[in-house]
């Protein structure tokens, strides 16, 4: 139940970020789509070990959760009295981690406002400061439904993408203005546009 439930609205939206960020980058949903057709032909049925093995669709999807985390900070109870690098932190003390900020700070993150789906490539991942990246938490204590979310995000994403394109719409609000809130929504609805794709002949 924690799964499905406490996943429902996070994962929403998430998928609301991240095809926003595809209508403004045309040239990421191309490179998806021939992913998408040389993993899946003729519109095939899409299958989990297919999807876990999409390379580019992963780069995508840890991108836009770089640039849109759904939770803008954790918080952490501190067990007992630590100091470190000379700040003592009492026991019973609440650390906030600014996982929003972490996200976008160019001590990390070269271009941090770029959406670059190549940060996380298999080469790139290896160099990524494990800190600076956590969308989901990190440790014994991070987002239990974690890999349950992005398999069902994948899966949605590949499934729309399999029989769509995705752009701006008129109403589409550039640049995304965001609510100041503890979990990152947009001020306003995402409206984009939808169309059949046109697929080419084998």
């Amino acid at each position: 139940m924690i799964f499905i439930f406490a996943g429902y609205e996070t994962s929403s939206s998430t998928l609301s970020f991240l095809f926003y960020i595809l209508a403004s980058n045309p040239d990421t949903v191309k490179k998806l789509h021939k992913e998408i057709d040389a993993t899946f032909p003729k519109k095939a049925d899409v299958d989990y070990d297919g999807v876990m093995n999409m390379d580019y669709l992963d780069a995508v999807l840890n991108e836009s959760l770089r640039l849109y985390p759904v939770a803008l900070r954790l918080e952490r109870v501190c067990k007992k009295t630590v100091e470190i690098n000379g700040q003592v932190i009492p026991k019973d003390s609440v650390v906030m981690v600014p996982i929003y900020a972490l996200h976008r700070d160019p001590e990390y993150w070269p271009d941090p406002e770029a959406f670059k789906p190549e940060r996380f490539t298999k080469e790139n991942k290896e160099n990524l400061e494990q800190y600076a990246y956590m969308p989901f938490g990190v440790g014994p204590r991070n987002c239990i439904g974690m890999r349950f979310a992005l398999v069902a995000m994948k899966l949605a994403i590949v499934e729309i993408l399999q029989r769509f394109d995705v752009g701006l719409s008129a109403e589409t609000k550039v640049p995304l203005e965001l609510n100041n809130s503890g979990v990152l929504s947009p001020k306003n609805p995402i409206k984009l546009q939808f169309t059949p794709r046109k697929m080419q002949p084998c």
